[in-house]
């Protein structure tokens, strides 16, 4: 495609003589495209709305892409460090003073909402009455961290199917643009279809260029997804299991108490 430009350019300088001398008049209706700068300065009105729009659409989808690399780091890192800490805790109020440090993980946030139910059933100790409840907690929970690292993600997918389209809108209005200097110069040259090619080209790399990367980091970022909700499962289960084996503790036994205290004549001549 750029060679194709410059290839215009190249024709365009050379039925011109090459660049006008100083104090020689431009022919009216010729511009200068022999650089990528020039091209952008003589494009229509169309191809610059074109260009705004898909600029804005470039900068919001990096600001969603670079957000989101950053919040599956953290949820990654915090993830290591919240399975380590539950597979060598002993006793769950450890594991629960982790999760502030750890609330990037979602599997942090999932421990912590079926902790508080299990803690409404049992007083923060003992075995759980009904692991049902806890069972509907933690895939409510699951599916809440999961839904969170999802935000913004159809933005992505919107900007990287849209953005060709918008394209490909400016590539037909740079055609008609063509053929309407065409009719309007009455002689089939590129001088009168320049204009027009050149809006056409610029903005279907535009649009290219804005879906494309938009399109990659969408397909990665729901592989990512997918991997969080699959170690978000194991964990519930791994947790459900780990509070359906606690140990009922034995109740604690009465003392002794002797059927018959002695008389006080009796004890007193015990030690006679």
């Amino acid at each position: 495609m750029a060679i194709f430009i410059l290839t215009i350019a190249s024709i365009l300088q050379a039925e011109n003589g090459g660049a006008p001398a100083a104090g020689q008049m431009q022919m009216p209706g010729l511009h200068d495209f022999s650089t990528l700068a020039g091209m952008m300065a003589n494009l229509g009105p169309v191809a610059d709305a074109v260009l705004v729009l898909l600029l804005i659409a470039s900068l919001y989808s990096w600001a969603v892409i670079l957000a989101k690399m950053s919040t599956f780091k953290k949820a990654t890192q915090a993830s290591r460090r919240f399975v380590r800490a539950f597979r060598k805790a002993a006793r769950l109020q450890e594991i629960a003073a982790l999760t502030n440090d750890c609330a990037a993980s979602p599997l942090a946030q999932v421990f912590e909402d079926v902790y508080e139910t299990y803690k409404r059933q049992t007083g923060g100790s003992g075995p759980p009455r009904n692991l049902t409840p806890l069972e509907r907690t933690a895939h409510a929970a699951a599916n809440d961290a999961v839904s969170s690292l999802e935000q913004r993600m159809t933005w992505l997918a919107t900007i990287g199917s849209v953005s060709p389209f918008v394209g490909l809108f400016g590539t037909v209005m740079g055609v008609v643009s063509a053929f309407h200097g065409l009719g309007t110069a009455g002689v089939a040259t590129l001088r009168a279809v320049a204009p027009g090619i050149a809006d056409a080209l610029v903005t279907t790399a535009a649009g290219l260029f804005v879906a494309v990367p938009a399109v990659v980091a969408y397909n990665q970022f729901t592989a990512r997804i997918r991997v969080f909700a699959a170690a978000t499962d194991d964990f519930c289960r791994e947790l459900l299991n780990s509070l359906e084996e606690i140990p009922v503790r034995a109740p604690a036994a009465p003392p002794r108490v002797p059927a018959e205290m002695p008389r006080e004549s009796e004890s007193r001549g015990v030690y006679k």
